[in-house]
């Protein structure tokens, strides 16, 4: 999956995190997510560097210096409208998964480069077909929402 961006959903101004199939149809999967994740994804996206660091800035330091990679981000699972994610880490000579939330994990791989993918089932069921025209407007969106968002939001 590609990481396509946030938006933010019209009337309600829920924000959404959109990431595409690399191959494949193409389909866009959009996840509503928490104001505060959709600003840790943008900032990653934009390389914005907090004054102080984020929860993601921290779990990413916290990884890199206990010798751990994160090798891949998996949404798993669709339930009853609540998508589920899995870190799967690799350090000590093991690997471990970790449930997560969908946005959290994003987040991470977002300051990681990590690899996000997505299982087919929850594809099959909330993945949307979106043509060149719809992403065109997606684009134009996700950059007015960037335009709105500051560092110093989040400073304290």
């Amino acid at each position: 999956m590609h990481l396509v961006g946030v938006r933010v959903e019209l009337p309600t101004n829920n924000p959404i995190v959109l990431l595409r199939e690399a191959e494949g149809e193409h389909r866009v999967l959009p996840i509503f997510i928490g104001a505060v994740e959709a600003t840790a994804i943008a900032f990653a996206l934009q390389g914005v560097v907090t004054p102080r660091p984020m929860t993601h800035d921290l779990m990413r330091d916290m990884l890199t210096d206990l010798g751990f990679t994160l090798d891949r981000v998996t949404i798993t699972e669709l339930r009853e409208g609540t998508f589920f994610a899995e870190l799967s880490l690799t350090g000590n000579g093991k690997t471990i998964v970790v449930s997560s939330r969908p946005s959290d994990a994003i987040a991470l791989a977002a300051r990681l480069g990590t690899s996000l993918f997505a299982e087919e089932a929850v594809l099959d069921e909330a993945g949307v077909l979106v043509t060149d025209e719809d992403e065109d407007v997606e684009v134009e969106k996700f950059r007015e929402f960037l335009e709105q968002v500051n560092p110093e939001d989040f400073a304290s």
